[in-house]
């Protein structure tokens, strides 16, 4: 079969790595990709002669165009921001099969305001909130409301739109920015005040296939992976800015049995509840951001996608064909699918550019050592790197230039393997926290 990959980031090139390993699959085009897609076997990046952009309706028409055209049996979206503009929609509606959320359903993730009344409508357990249209509202809430206190821009910010601030002057300045100032575009004009959990931090992707287009006797289903943690401060020892994700790991060690069920009671049931009531077109994945505090799981956020670094960490545990389970969330065999992990932990530190997640250079050479790099059995994912031209070396392009994802027997292991193979890549400026995995005192301690 031919693929159609929609994205450019590390996770999409972790998607092609992992589909073009199927038997099924001929030819995997990205759209647009990156400097490592256009690299991996199977895969080529699509230009269409020109800038291409999913994120827009002409985008999205030129890729329906060469979907027809080239035969593409099968399209996987990556990012948040297609899904939004309606892609799986417009694929559909000409008859083609496309993996991911409708528009409806994406909101998920695309409103903060709409996910909470979600939760709160179906009983999917989450910490307290207030959303607020009107800034001086606001305010006034924030003045009587208790510190820490989270701010969440409704709209999509490009992981800029959640801020937990210390005190009340510092809520102060972030609604004003948000509201006032429109630091975020309309994405901050409305906002959801929440209560601050303290805890550790979860992700858990899953697989859904919950469509009324499924043929009779097929059962909607969520399945939920490996659990994994993202590492979002940009600092050792969870300080700093939060940033796109700074390493994952997989699976997460006190993530217990007991936890894994409070999450599927309190989480996943009433969210399959909902996107059912809701009559959602949602044949795609979904991601769960969970916060563990008093061995109770809470709800901090949906993305109507795959996590970043997190599915660098999870898709090398899988011990199953991508590309089937994709067809399989289609045609809803989801809940029959034979979900098979490797017993292997994966450590994924992210490497990025000089400033991120402030203004950041670009354009800086990649170098890597590939004798030093292959002994040490790791993968390496570009995130935000280009080439020049096919072949050409690698060039920094964005912030989180890149991922190394090293698989152990255990996750002192994985994180051992994963640590020596940053040290046979360098670029100008290039940065990592030495802690992913770490699990001491202050880790993990965040909310999105």
């Amino acid at each position: 079969m031919k693929i159609l990959l929609i994205g450019s980031g590390g996770r999409e090139h972790a998607l092609a790595w992992k589909l073009a390993q199927s038997k099924k699959v001929e030819k995997i085009y990205a759209a647009p990709g990156n400097g490592g897609t256009v690299a991996e076997e199977k895969t080529e990046n699509l230009s269409l002669d020109g800038a291409l952009n999913a994120d827009s309706a002409e985008g999205q028409d030129r890729l329906v165009e060469f979907a027809w055209k080239e035969k593409i049996v099968l399209t996987v979206v990556g990012p948040e921001a297609p899904l939004s503009a309606g892609i799986v929609d417009r694929f559909r509606g000409a008859g083609l099969a496309i993996v991911g959320p409708d528009a409806n359903a994406a909101r998920l993730e695309t409103s903060k305001v709409y996910a909470k009344s979600f939760m709160a409508k179906y009983g999917v357990r989450t910490a307290g909130s207030r959303k607020f249209t009107n800034l001086n509202e606001a305010l006034k809430y924030a003045d009587s409301a208790p510190s820490p206190l989270v701010i969440k821009a409704d709209g999509l910010a490009a992981g800029k739109g959640v801020v937990i601030t210390a005190d009340l002057a510092e809520a102060k300045k972030t609604l004003e920015a948000f509201m006032k100032d429109g630091a975020l575009g309309e994405a901050g004009k409305n906002v959801v005040m929440e209560e601050y959990l303290e805890g550790r931090e979860v992700s858990i992707l899953a697989a859904v296939s919950v469509s009324s287009a499924l043929s009779d006797g097929k059962k909607s289903v969520i399945r939920p992976f490996i659990a994994a943690r993202d590492h979002k401060r940009r600092f050792e020892g969870g300080v700093g800015p939060n940033t796109g994700g700074m390493g994952a790991i997989a699976p997460v060690p006190d993530f217990t049995a007991a936890l894994h069920e409070d999450f599927v009671n309190a989480i996943l049931d009433p969210t399959l509840k909902g996107i059912k009531a809701e009559k959602m077109d949602y044949r795609g994945f979904i991601f769960f951001g969970v916060m563990v505090s008093g061995e109770r799981c809470y709800l901090l956020e949906y993305n109507a996608r795959l996590g970043d670094p997190e599915t660098q960490a999870v898709l090398p545990l899988m011990d199953f064909d991508l590309a089937e389970l994709c067809e399989a969330i289609l045609d809803g065999s989801l809940a029959d699918f034979p979900l098979k992990w490797k017993t292997d932990a994966v450590c994924v530190p992210v490497a990025v550019a000089d400033g991120y997640p402030g203004p950041y250079r670009k354009g800086d050479p990649i170098a890597i050592n590939a004798a030093g790099f292959g002994k040490t059995g790791a993968l390496l994912f570009a995130a935000g790197a280009s080439r020049e031209a096919p072949g050409s070396g690698l060039r920094t392009s964005g912030g989180r230039v890149l991922t190394v994802a090293a698989a152990g027997g255990d996750a002192d292991d994985a994180r051992e393997r994963a640590y020596e193979a940053l040290r046979f890549v360098s670029f100008e400026g290039m940065s990592y926290r030495k802690d992913i995995g770490r699990e001491e005192k202050g880790e993990c301690l965040w909310v999105k």
